[in-house]
Formats: C-alpha cells, structure tokens, sequence
C-alpha cells in the first residue's frame, strides 16, 4: 500500500484530499501545516508521496519540494494549489514536482495526476 504526506496550510483541505486518496486505497501515514513541516516529516516517514500546498506559512511549497527532492532523487511530489498562474506551475515542475493540480480540485483529477505519478 502507497503511503502519503499530506501538506496544506487548511485543514479542510487537508480532509478533502485525505477522503479522495484514502477512497483510492492509499494509506495517509502524516499531515503538515507548512513546508517546515513537510521536510521533517518526510524525512521521519519516507512516503511515497507528497501532496504539497505552494502557499503556505514559514516555508513554500515550492521551497519545501526543493528541499525534499535534495534530499531524495526518487522522491514524488505533486503540488495542489489554488493559484494556477503558469509560473508556478513551471517553478514546482522545477523544482522537482511530477504533476500539478489547481485547487478546487476534481477527484478524477487526482485520481488522473496519482495514477501517472505511479505508472
């Protein structure tokens, strides 16, 4: 079973995404408020996903994806956020996200976005 880390600021966010990736049968192993949060996190659970948030107190997600995938090459992160402007998309595929998906998200989605992650 797939283990997941999910990072987002909002806490209704956070269930939101939790119902759709536990529905898929994957198992939710930690949460994180912040980028700060993730990093640690992942280091101490070493999921084989991380759902990252870009807008986030004490550390970005785009920050945090950069951190995580220095410290692990075959780490998988795909990013969640409600801001869509382009740039961002190209900064967290930079920095080491497989996929990207705009808040509010659709289930077949992310459904679509996990299935690709791991093909």
């Amino acid at each position: 079973m797939k283990k997941v880390l999910i990072v987002d600021d909002a806490a209704f966010m956070r269930l939101n995404l939790k119902n759709i990736i536990e529905e898929m049968g994957f198992k939710i192993i930690a949460e994180a408020e912040n980028g700060i949060e993730a990093v640690d996190k992942y280091k101490e659970h070493n999921p084989d996903l991380v759902t990252m948030d870009i807008t986030m107190p004490e550390m970005d997600g785009i920050s945090a994806t950069k951190k995580i995938t220095s410290l692990d090459d075959n780490a998988k992160v795909l990013v969640c956020s409600a801001m869509g402007q382009q740039s961002l998309v190209i900064d967290a595929i930079e920095a080491g996200a497989k996929d990207f998906i705009v808040k509010p998200f659709e289930r077949n989605r992310i459904k679509q976005a996990m299935h690709k992650i791991f093909k």
